[in-house]
C-alpha cells in the first residue's frame, strides 16, 4: 500500500489547487498531434501544450495595454478558471454560474491516509450549478453561442476561491471537447450542437475541485482523474469522434491537479507524461500502457511536465519544491534506483507552472519571481528576478513575441527577456484579477479575467 503521506498536511488554507489551470510548458513536439500555426492556441497553454506562441507574420503584440491597445473586452457570466482556447475565428471558454441552495445537500466524505477529511475551504455542494460552454467571434468579442452541459446539483465541494469550470477545453479544429470532472465531459461542434457526452464516473478531489485539462492525441481524448487517497484514481481515454471508451487504468497515486503532457522520446516512443506525489509515470498513449514509472514529487502534483530535447522535467511548489529531471529513454519501474540526472528543491511556486524556452527553464514562484536554470544540466544561471509589480500569481508565464509575460492576480503584467540575465522589457495592467493563462493566436493576446474577456492587438 503506497503512503497518502503528504497531502493531508499539504493542501493548506492559504492557496487554491483548483487554480492550477495553469501548467508548465515544452518545446512543440510532435505527439501533441496540434498544428503550431499562429492563428490557433487550440488547448491548455496553446499548440503542444508548451507555453509559447508560434511566431506570427504580424504586428507584434503590444506591451502596453490601454484605450489603443485592448481591441474589446467581454463580459463573462459566471465565474471560471478555465483558459480560453482560439482556433481561427472562434475562441471558446468555460464558466460556472452559481445558483441556489438546495436543502440538505452535501459533499461525499473524504478520506486521506484511511481517515476522514474535511478541508476547512471547501464550499459549493450545497449549491445548485450551471456549467457552460461559450463561443466568441475573435474579431469583435460577440458571444455567437453559449451552451449548458450540465444544470443541478453538483457532486463535490470545491475551494472556495475556485471555480467548477477550472479545466481548460481543447479543440481539434471540428469539434471543442470540455471537461467538467464529475459533472461529464462534452464534445460540441463549432456552431454549438452537442455531439456527445459522457461521464467518466465521480471524481472526489478531497473538496477542492478538479483542474486537470484534457488532451488531444491523434483519435484520443485523454483524461488524467487522481482523487483522494488514490484507490480510484485513473487515466482514460475517450474516442474523440463518439466519447466511447477506450482504454482505462487505475493509478496509484492520490488526488492531484496536473495536466498530462504529450512528448516524442528520443528513441521514437509518444510519452504521455504524469505527475504525481507517489510516482510520475509515462504511458503509451495508444493503449494506456506503462512505460516506465519512478518515484514521485512528494508534492502536491499541479505542474504540468517540461521537455527538452532528452530531458524531461517535473516539479512542485508545495508543501516541497521539488524539481526533478530525468534523462530519456527510460523503461520499466525505477523507483527502486535514482533515476534524476539532477533535483533542484526552490523556486517553484504552488499554482503557476514554469516555462522551457531556447534550453532554459524558467522556475515562477507565487511572488512571481524567476529562478533560471539550464534545463540540461540543472545549472543555476540567475535566481531573484522579480516583476515590476508585486503581487501574487496563478497565472502560468507565457512567451509572447520573445518576451516572457507573467500576469498577476492583480492584473499586473510584466515582459521579461529570454536569456542568461533578468532584463524587465515592460510592464503593464488590466484593471480586473486575472487566474487564468492567457492564450495568443492571430496576432492577439487573450486574456481572461474574473469579469472579462480582453483581447489585445494592433489596431
Amino acid at each position: 500500500m503506497y503512503p497518502a503521506r503528504s497531502l493531508v498536511r499539504s493542501i493548506g488554507t492559504t492557496g487554491s489547487a483548483l487554480l492550477a489551470c495553469t501548467l508548465l510548458a515544452s518545446l512543440p513536439t510532435p505527439a501533441a498531434e496540434t498544428t503550431a500555426d499562429a492563428r490557433n492556441w487550440p488547448q491548455f497553454r496553446g499548440p503542444g501544450g508548451v507555453g509559447v506562441a508560434p511566431a506570427s507574420a504580424g504586428p507584434a503584440i503590444p506591451r502596453e495595454w490601454n484605450e489603443q491597445t485592448i481591441l474589446w473586452k467581454t463580459a463573462i457570466p459566471g465565474l471560471g478558471h478555465s483558459s480560453p482556447i482560439v482556433w481561427g475565428d472562434r475562441i471558446f471558454l468555460t464558466t460556472a454560474i452559481e445558483g441556489e441552495a438546495i436543502p440538505g445537500a452535501q459533499a461525499p466524505v473524504h478520506t486521506l491516509g484511511g481517515q476522514e477529511f474535511k478541508h476547512p475551504d471547501a464550499v459549493g455542494a450545497d449549491k445548485e450549478h450551471t456549467l457552460q460552454v461559450l463561443a466568441l467571434e475573435a474579431a469583435t468579442g460577440k458571444i455567437l453561442w453559449t451552451q449548458t452541459s450540465f444544470q443541478g446539483r453538483v457532486f463535490d465541494d470545491r475551494h472556495r476561491a475556485s471555480s467548477y469550470a477550472s479545466p481548460t477545453p481543447v479543440t481539434d479544429g471540428e469539434r471543442v471537447y470540455a471537461y467538467f470532472g464529475s459533472e461529464g465531459t462534452y464534445a460540441y461542434d463549432f456552431a454549438g450542437k452537442l455531439v456527445w457526452s459522457r461521464d467518466i464516473g465521480d471524481i472526489k478531489a478531497v473538496g477542492l475541485g478538479v483542474a486537470s485539462s484534457p488532451v488531444l492525441w491523434r483519435d484520443l481524448l485523454l483524461v488524467q482523474a487522481d482523487e483522494d487517497s488514490g484507490e480510484a484514481s485513473f487515466i482514460v481515454a475517450l474516442d474523440r469522434r463518439t466519447g466511447a471508451e477506450v482504454w482505462r487504468k487505475p493509478r496509484p497515486v492520490q488526488v492531484s491537479w496536473t495536466t498530462p503532457t504529450l512528448i516524442a522520446a528520443p528513441d521514437g516512443t509518444e510519452q504521455l507524461l504524469t505527475a504525481g506525489n507517489e510516482y510520475l509515470i509515462a504511458y503509451d498513449p495508444a493503449s494506456g500502457s506503462e512505460l516506465w514509472r519512478t518515484k514521485g514529487l512528494d508534492s502536491n502534483a499541479i505542474h504540468t511536465p517540461l521537455q527538452s530535447g532528452s530531458t524531461v522535467v517535473f516539479s512542485a511548489g508545495y508543501p516541497k519544491k521539488n524539481v526533478l529531471a530525468l534523462e530519456l529513454p527510460k523503461q520499466g519501474d525505477l523507483t527502486g534506483g535514482e533515476p534524476f540526472s539532477w533535483t533542484y528543491d526552490k523556486g517553484t511556486a504552488y499554482v503557476p507552472s514554469n516555462l522551457i524556452y531556447d534550453g532554459l527553464l524558467y522556475l515562477v514562484n507565487d511572488s512571481g519571481i524567476l529562478t533560471c536554470l539550464d534545463a540540461r544540466t540543472g545549472e543555476l544561471v540567475y535566481e531573484g528576478g522579480r516583476p515590476a509589480e508585486q503581487g501574487r500569481f496563478t497565472a502560468s508565464p507565457t512567451l509572447v513575441d520573445g518576451a516572457i509575460l507573467l500576469i498577476s492576480r492583480d492584473g499586473d503584467a510584466t515582459f521579461v527577456k529570454p536569456g542568461r540575465q533578468h532584463e524587465i522589457l515592460a510592464s503593464t495592467s488590466i484593471d480586473e484579477p486575472v487566474a487564468a493563462s492567457p492564450a495568443v493566436a492571430g496576432g492577439r493576446l487573450y486574456v481572461r479575467g474574473e469579469q472579462h474577456l480582453y483581447a489585445i492587438g494592433a489596431r
